[in-house]
């Protein structure tokens, strides 16, 4: 599950304010849901060694997110560290984090996702085989089938982190998943609507056949588009509050 955005949650983290590094990588993935509910994560000699850090650094990194209630870790036999999936956040809530934002702000955002996203399609056009994008697929119909609008956001930000790793590149990967972090539960707000959901899912369905037959400038122009709507309709809802 997940193949190539999994692998880019388990690779070295840089050498500064490494604990804090650690929380942030497995907690954007545990909100993505790219580590699903339930999930045991490796034992802590593995995983210190998959993220380049000291068991010591590992063991505050999941205090730190045991108080977050993104981990929940369990003593004896099957015991472990476990994925623990936040609530959603209210729409209220996230109705003051959009308010937070100027209409710039929001539109810079909207560049730089558009960016990323546009990339991750071009690269991946030049880079995947069919058969690597069996995950996109997936994610694709899932958001169809997602009922609720916190499901949908989580579902549509995981596409494009999807995408990113499709296009073979960790950094790519990981600026995208930090930018989902900032901006994914606030799609919630939009997509709550089942028409749109479904205008958002035609359009991934376009950016892997794009991808697919190596149409690399209309896989990126597809990306962007999707991720330019969204932003709009951010920008516009945030015009009325």
């Amino acid at each position: 599950m997940n193949g190539g955005a999994r692998r880019a949650v388990f690779t070295p983290v840089d050498n500064r304010a490494r604990v804090d590094a650690v929380v942030r990588r497995i907690g954007d993935a545990i909100e993505l849901g790219l580590l699903a509910e339930g999930e045991q994560l490796p034992g802590e000699s593995e995983l210190a060694g998959q993220l380049g850090v000291s068991t010591v650094t590992l063991r505050e990194a999941l205090m730190a997110l045991r108080q977050q209630g993104l981990v929940t870790t369990r003593r004896g036999r099957g015991g472990g560290s476990f994925v623990s999936l936040p609530e959603a956040p209210g729409e209220e809530r996230l109705k003051v984090r959009l308010r937070g934002w100027s209409t710039e702000e929001l539109r810079d955002l909207g560049d730089h996702w558009a960016a990323l996203s546009g990339t991750a399609a071009r690269l991946a056009a030049a880079r995947t085989e069919p058969d690597d994008l069996a995950q996109l697929r997936r994610t694709a119909e899932e958001l169809t089938q997602a009922a609720d609008s916190a499901a949908r956001s989580r579902v549509y930000g995981r596409f494009h982190v999807e995408l990113a790793a499709a296009a073979q590149s960790a950094r790519l990967t990981r600026e995208q998943v930090a930018l989902q972090t900032e901006i994914g539960a606030a799609l919630c707000l939009v997509l709550g609507d089942d028409e749109y959901r479904e205008e958002v899912a035609d359009r991934h369905r376009s950016v892997i056949s794009a991808v697919q037959d190596g149409a690399h400038e209309t896989a990126r122009e597809l990306a962007e588009r999707c991720v330019q709507e969204s932003t709009a309709r951010l920008v516009a809802l945030r015009l009325l509050l």
